[in-house]
């Protein structure tokens, strides 16, 4: 009868596909952007495959500076899954996050052995350089070191962490390899894993230049595939529960990290986190038309909150820098626009806890081919210079080179900013320096004379 109660039964039942799929649409927004369902989960599977080669290399890169691997592996899942759902709940964003590249090689080859080994104090640092980040996203002190630093030198050093990472890249692969009298040699081509590397890196360019998503995780799976066919490298299976995380987890040295010598290393950090940062969200925002007719980002506090939050959340959980992603831009380009695309990447990353075998089976050389395209991706900002000005292109060239003949990061920065001051008074343009590259430089300049 129409009048007959409804039993508990019915009462208790779930709510239907349609509904829930519109509780999707009202609390991300989709309709009001053009996005759907659909092609958010499609959105999020891309950016995932872009940029899931991260939890095999980032381990390899770690396990370098005497961290666990598998503790390494857990930390980059969670905190990829963690603060990138964070940026999809809060921001509302597409736009996903993990420990960055040239951050953790920073961390793994500059940080660690200036510390003398104790990664658990360079956790430190990173947590440190997260709380300055978060205290500043809360200022507008953010936004005026943003735009004062110069282009130029902005782009020189997207381009020297893109170099470092090459010399890196090229080193594990042994493409390259040490000499007394050159500094460096061409190494033995004719070794089975350097050929591997080389054809990894060709085919993850080829798979690239074809747009196919997920070139990067297909290059370095082909590699180790390849590489336990031959013998080289123990399969260690596909999938098994997920390795303890205790060996990294909390382990930071956060009290060691206030110490007035340490104060570069968290300063850089801060910096070349913040530039990354700035230069992901406007560059994705751009690409998905999100920018407002001043150019500026709507809800940019929300998301550089959720980033220098998952800085924090990374070095807690025992990984280097977490930040956003570039990769993002692929779910982009299928159409995501809205944070369900990033809440479906933050799921995959969950389900990914349990490809810990694989991950112990890929080696360095596979991940080399990923570090070698990553690094000619960013090079590209060389292109980018304004090539018509000595005081401007020279101080730019001086990081991007700087940076991977010193091996450091922090040093090639520093001997760049310190050049472009000096070159801006020397040509008597000092009304072209701004007070954000004075302090830098000045800092930079008392360290060395000083350290």
């Amino acid at each position: 009868m129409a009048n007959e109660p409804v039993k508990d039964s019915e009462a208790q039942q779930p709510a239907k596909p349609s509904e829930f799929a519109g509780a999707l649409d009202r609390f991300f927004g989709l309709s009001a952007v053009g996005s759907s369902i659909a092609t958010e989960l499609r959105a999020g599977l891309a950016t995932f495959l872009t940029m899931a080669y991260i939890m095999f290399v980032n381990p390899a890169i770690l396990q370098q500076a005497g961290m666990d691997h598998g503790a390494v592996f857990v930390a980059t899942c969670l905190a990829a899954a963690a603060s990138t759902a964070i940026m999809g709940l809060y921001a509302n964003y597409p736009i996903t996050l993990a420990p960055g590249m040239g951050l953790n090689a920073y961390f793994a080859f500059t940080m660690v052995p200036e510390l003398g080994g104790n990664w658990q104090l360079a956790l430190g640092c990173v947590f440190l350089s997260g709380v300055l980040f978060l205290a500043i996203s809360l200022t507008p002190l953010r936004e005026w070191l943003i735009n004062a630093i110069p282009m130029n030198l902005k782009l020189g050093i997207a381009a020297g962490i893109g170099l470092f990472l090459a010399l890196i890249g090229l080193q594990n692969a042994g493409i390259v390899a040490g000499d007394a009298t050159t500094l460096v040699k061409l190494g033995d081509l004719s070794e089975a894993k350097v050929l591997l590397a080389l054809g990894g890196f060709l085919l993850i360019a080829g798979l690239a230049a074809r747009k196919v998503p997920g070139a990067i995780i297909f290059g370095v799976i082909a590699v180790t595939l390849a590489a336990v066919w031959l013998g080289l490298e123990p399969w260690h299976g596909l999938a098994a529960m997920p390795p303890s995380l205790a060996p990294t987890f909390l382990q930071m040295d956060l009290a060691g990290a206030f110490q007035l010598g340490l104060l570069t290393i968290v300063l850089t950090l801060l910096l070349v986190t913040l530039l990354d940062t700035a230069g992901t969200l406007i560059g994705v925002a751009r690409q998905a038309g999100m920018l407002d007719a001043e150019g500026r980002l709507p809800r940019l506090r929300q998301a550089l909150l959720a980033d220098s939050g998952a800085t924090m959340l990374g070095a807690a959980l025992g990984t280097s820098t977490t930040t956003a992603y570039i990769e993002s831009a692929a779910g982009v380009e299928e159409g995501g626009r809205t944070g369900l695309t990033a809440i479906v990447v933050a799921i995959f990353f969950v389900a990914s806890l349990f490809l810990a075998p694989l991950a112990h089976t890929v080696p360095t050389y596979a991940t080399a081919p990923a570090l070698l395209f990553v690094a000619c991706l960013m090079a590209t900002s060389l292109g980018a210079i304004g090539w018509d000005e000595p005081t401007e292109y020279i101080p730019a060239l001086t990081i991007a080179l700087m940076i991977p003949l010193s091996y450091s990061i922090a040093t090639g920065i520093g001997l760049g900013f310190i050049a472009y001051v000096a070159l801006k008074l020397i040509a008597g343009r000092f009304r072209q320096i701004d007070a954000a590259s004075a302090v830098i430089a000045g800092a930079f300049l008392l360290k060395l004379i000083f350290a």
